[in-house]
């Protein structure tokens, strides 16, 4: 089934559509064990959905982050019983709880657990909200199984030290989830990005020549850096940040230089993404030099690699001064090779 992004962001439920759930033998509510790449697994609750398609499945960004899977990767659903667990040891990660004070099990653990029967696998993380913090916490230890149910009974511990990041096998932080009030944006961006970098061949059959890159224009803090590696993350792309005017050197021809060994460490680890922020800079007016403005001419595709271009810019000129307004968000241009 064709992983798609979850309307109900809940940790422990994944939707389906309830003609596939009857030819599935699930039930609402059911139990079911959903496997990702790389022997990754987990459990979940299924609940059913018609507006889901048949051959889709939702899921939010945690299930995916402990399957190892993203947007538009295949998982396989099974049947399985889980009994109720004993015993739990969970621990937070430790840049989650930084600055936070109190117990995290009465302010985290208690109302996330609670009459919610949920279902847990050794190894996996998860995502608690509560005030102003979200916090994200590993288990590390479950019995009588490594799936389990926690129900009224089960034994919580969450005594130890908090788990540092780094030792952990993490996916990427930024995903789709992570962004708000650009819907419209992400739509346009995924069919110029992903359909190209996860499906090249289908463009080759029809003829279509698929954008080589995109222009994301607007004012400082809009999400356009966050926008960029966010469709790096759930592509599993490659993600090289040019900054513009840090790639600007005064001796002729450096400047060229640089620029081409980006893209030439792009095609090494291609598909890739290679995110110009500022690009604006990269051709702007250098008096001392002689000249009154500088072209640079972006290296041409190779014919076998797979990148995407984006770029961004706050500059005046490269939009209209009535949408230099924080609170509107990027907008997006297209261009071919």
């Amino acid at each position: 089934m064709v992983v798609e992004e979850s309307i109900n962001d809940d940790n422990s439920i994944v939707s389906m559509n309830p003609a596939t759930m009857e030819k599935l033998g699930f039930f609402r509510g059911d139990n079911v064990l959903v496997k990702g790449k790389r022997r990754h697994d987990t459990v979940a609750l299924v609940l059913y959905d018609e507006t889901v398609e048949e051959s889709k499945i939702r899921m939010n960004k945690v299930i995916r982050n402990n399957l190892r899977v993203r947007l538009g990767d295949v998982v396989s659903v099974h049947t399985i019983e889980v009994k109720y667990g004993k015993r739990v040891h969970v621990l937070p990660i430790d840049d989650t709880i930084e600055g936070i004070t109190g117990n995290l099990f009465e302010l985290y653990l208690k109302p996330y657990f609670v009459e919610a029967y949920r279902p847990l696998r050794k190894g996996d993380t998860f995502l608690v909200r509560g005030g102003m913090r979200a916090v994200e916490f590993k288990v590390c230890d479950t019995d009588p199984d490594e799936y389990v149910i926690v129900s009224p009974e089960t034994i919580i511990h969450c005594d130890g030290e908090p788990i540092k990041r780094e030792d952990e096998d993490k996916l990427d932080l930024i995903g789709y989830d992570d962004i708000g009030g650009v819907r419209k944006q992400l739509a346009q961006i995924r069919e110029c990005v992903e359909l190209p970098l996860r499906h090249p061949a289908l463009f080759k059959n029809l003829g279509i020549k698929p954008p080589r890159g995109l222009l994301l224009y607007g004012p400082p803090g809009t999400g356009k850096t966050l926008i960029a590696r966010a469709v790096a993350n759930e592509t599993g792309s490659f993600f090289f940040l040019i900054n513009g005017p840090e790639i600007m050197s005064k001796m002729a021809g450096e400047s060229e230089s640089n620029l081409r060994k980006a893209f030439e460490e792009a095609e090494k680890n291609s598909p890739a993404i290679i995110f110009i922020d500022e690009i604006d800079s990269i051709s702007q007016e250098r008096e001392d030099a002689g000249r009154s403005r500088e072209t640079y001419r972006l290296p041409a595709p190779h014919p076998h690699g797979r990148y995407q271009i984006e770029s961004s810019s706050h500059r005046h000129r490269c939009h209209q001064p009535s949408q230099f307004d924080r609170s509107r968000p990027p907008q997006i241009r297209t261009f071919r090779s």
